[in-house]
């Protein structure tokens, strides 16, 4: 019996509070050997990164997966463009949404998932700055909240 493991890399915490999260998708990616290494160490950066779609295929831009220390003369690009795995209608969904104005696709968290590299897909519209200012004054209350019945 096959257990579901999933261990996570790194999460894009910024995303949450730029973004409203409208609809999350999973996704595969194409790496090269020292790519995956350096993630095994947890050398890589979501932040700014996006994904495009790109001739019918998803590609993920600006993630920042640091270069391999141990790694050779052939090692990787840190900042290269990398292809994100899903299925035909999953990536027409996804043309669909971020052909309508103000949605684009972010990355939220990459992990491990049965030994393979997996990346969760968000379409998400930005958060005008009243809209930030309201999340942190819920998240204030909640807190206060909690305090008193502690």
């Amino acid at each position: 019996m096959i257990e579901n493991t999933e261990k996570n890399i790194v999460t894009n915490r910024k995303a949450q509070h730029e973004y409203f999260i409208h609809q999350t998708f999973e996704a595969g990616i194409v790496l090269v050997g020292t790519e995956v290494k350096s993630l095994r160490q947890n050398k890589v950066s979501l932040v700014d990164s996006y994904a495009i779609v790109k001739n019918g295929e998803v590609w993920l831009v600006n993630s920042n997966i640091n270069v391999y220390e141990q790694g050779s003369y052939n090692n990787h690009n840190p900042l290269r463009e990398r292809k994100l795995l899903l299925n035909k209608s999953e990536i027409r969904k996804l043309t669909k949404a971020v052909s309508e104005k103000g949605y684009t696709l972010i990355p939220l968290r990459m992990y491990f998932k049965n030994g393979k590299v997996k990346v969760e897909l968000a379409v998400a519209s930005g958060k005008k700055k009243y809209d930030k200012r309201e999340d942190i004054a819920k998240r204030d209350m909640q807190r206060e909240q909690l305090r008193k019945y502690k």
